[in-house]
């Protein structure tokens, strides 16, 4: 955890690491969107959505695994977050698309390297978890 208590008892940020100078009271908040923007399904998405406006039986097709239900919660997240629009348009049938807003364009380029990282590097770590499960298995 990066906050702790002062001799006063309240919060400060640690002296080092990430968390140096952050608010103790800011940490948890911090903690959530972390946990928001870092989720899979909302990586995916937001990349998905850097090419342009979708509709959501597109982005359900361009995000291989993801559920129906999956992608209607991370959707409802990321729009509550101020990360993806949502625009109904009042057609015969309706029509909505989902779009990013300028905060989701200023992550999408770490995003994108977190993918690409996870791209780069899959045999490796897949390796690395065959070892490492051969080697918990052999000792029992």
């Amino acid at each position: 955890m990066c906050a702790m208590q002062d001799q006063a008892g309240s919060g400060i940020a640690v002296g080092r690491g990430p968390c140096a100078g952050i608010p103790a009271e800011q940490m948890a908040f911090i903690r959530q969107v972390l946990d928001r923007v870092g989720d899979k399904w909302s990586l995916l998405v937001i990349a998905t959505l850097e090419a342009g406006p979708l509709r959501y039986t597109d982005l359900q097709r361009d995000i291989p695994g993801i559920s129906q239900r999956m992608l209607t919660l991370t959707l409802r997240q990321l729009q509550q977050d101020g990360l993806v629009t949502r625009t109904a348009y009042a057609e015969v049938p309706p029509r909505v698309e989902y779009a990013l807003t300028p905060l989701s364009r200023s992550l999408n380029e770490i995003v994108k390297q977190l993918i690409g990282w996870a791209a780069d590097h899959h045999d490796e770590i897949r390796q690395n978890r065959t070892r490492a499960t051969t080697s918990v298995t052999s000792q029992h």
